[in-house]
């Protein structure tokens, strides 16, 4: 089979849901998106002004905010339902949604060992779940999880987040070859460190910002913290027909740091 040409506008008359997209890689990817032909479902546990700043920037014609807390199951299905409603359909969803949750395993009490998981890995699947009737009656749908380096290499001090970030892949890979003869492709991207605004708000907490960012920076092959847009690409690239041969697999954008071999 050969490849067709594709237009310009990546995603054309398709409609993505991105979950956790007001802030950060969500709403790069956001924007990306519907610079790109699609419309979105913008999304988080918060109706603040990022998200009015963003639904207003990308227009009522092109995105639409319902705000949903990922970890409620009932949440992301009326989510789903009234992207359908409105936009008569759900061809991608990206999986954004995300917290940290790093603690001393022994000290970590069991709300933070809960939430970690009701957002990072339930999450995922509350609205997998979601749409997954939708896209298995069409028989066609790109789902793009955001995992992260932690799923790959372990940092000391920062548990019990990879091992949500552990499961996530596993379960991206699961789904990718459970639906794959049924039209659904599953995948994940795992991001390094991105100057997202969380970052920016942790530099600015250390006492030496400058220098931290610059310590950072340099424990990268690259030499340079990633960025929200370069995420947003790959997400692209996922969810678009131009990977339409790539299925339960996992993208690393750590600017190779965890290749690195460290003394």
């Amino acid at each position: 089979m050969s490849l067709q040409k594709y237009s310009q506008k990546r995603l054309q008359d398709k409609v993505a849901i991105v979950t956790g997209s007001t802030l950060g890689i969500g709403a790069a990817t956001a924007r990306l998106f519907v610079r790109e032909g699609a419309k979105v479902v913008l999304n988080s546990h918060l109706d603040d002004a990022a998200a009015l700043k963003i639904q207003t920037e990308l227009g009522e014609a092109n995105a639409m905010f319902v705000q949903a807390d990922v970890a409620d199951a009932d949440a992301m299905q009326m989510l789903v339902d009234e992207a359908i409603a409105r936009f008569g359909r759900v061809d991608i969803l990206i999986n954004n949604a995300g917290m940290n949750v790093f603690a001393d395993p022994l000290e970590m009490t069991p709300e933070q060992w809960k939430r970690c998981f009701a957002v990072d890995l339930d999450g995922v699947w509350n609205a997998t779940r979601s749409v997954l009737p939708e896209m298995l009656k069409r028989g066609a749908g790109a789902i793009v999880n955001i995992a992260s380096v932690h799923g790959h290499k372990i940092i000391p001090g920062c548990f019990p987040y990879p091992v949500a970030k552990h499961a996530l892949i596993g379960l991206t890979r699961s789904l990718g070859i459970e639906y794959a003869s049924r039209g659904i492709r599953v995948n994940s991207i795992s991001p390094g460190l991105i100057m997202t605004e969380a970052i920016q708000n942790w530099f600015a907490s250390c006492s030496d910002p400058e220098a931290e960012r610059e310590r950072q920076a340099a424990l990268l092959p690259c030499g340079r913290i990633g960025q929200p847009e370069e995420v947003a690409y790959t997400a692209l690239f996922l969810a678009s027909d131009e990977a339409r041969f790539i299925n339960a697999t996992d993208i690393l954008i750590d600017g190779g740091r965890s290749q690195l071999y460290h003394e």
